[in-house]
């Protein structure tokens, strides 16, 4: 079975390089030391520095782990060859909640990426599915929890 291509913007896979990095270079050190200096205390059964730091330890080689596996099929959007007629990922787009009259912008992100409340959203999303291909002055239909949302795409720009 073929693993899920992680789709990333360029500034989505530098921040999991350089999170990656952190990780190998400055962490594990920074683990290995507090994990010597808890060893060099004698009595490791009821050490808990030693304890905290080994946990450390395995939060940081499970994120490594992760982020290999993110990097390893990520598949890069280069926002800069977006086609601005359809909304697509890498895009910044503006709509309106005709329901509310409110516009509201996103920026369209693979699913690993997303994060709402810095007003990107996953194209996996039900409102990035539906605003997936959707050219200005098209209305989408979103379903939502309470029904569905009607919103007009105003405007696709590239999002740097």
């Amino acid at each position: 079975m073929q693993e899920k291509k992680n789709i990333l913007t360029y500034e989505g896979l530098k921040k999991y390089e350089d999170e990656l990095h952190d990780l190998k270079v400055v962490k594990r050190k920074e683990v290995a030391q507090k994990i010597k200096e808890a060893r060099e205390q004698g009595d490791l059964s009821e050490n808990a520095e030693y304890d905290a730091a080994k946990d450390e330890q395995r939060d940081i080689e499970a994120r490594i782990e992760e982020l290999e596996k993110i990097l390893k099929n990520a598949e890069v959007v280069v926002e800069d060859e977006v086609d601005l007629e359809k909304i697509n990922i890498g895009c910044q787009v503006k709509i309106l909640d005709i329901e509310y009259n409110e516009e509201e912008e996103y920026k369209i992100v693979g699913s690993t990426e997303a994060n709402s409340l810095q007003g990107k959203i996953s194209n996996e999303s039900p409102m990035g599915k539906a605003l997936i291909g959707a050219k200005v002055g098209e209305i989408v239909e979103v379903e939502a929890p309470a029904g569905a949302v009607k919103y007009k795409v105003l405007e696709i720009q590239r999002s740097n």
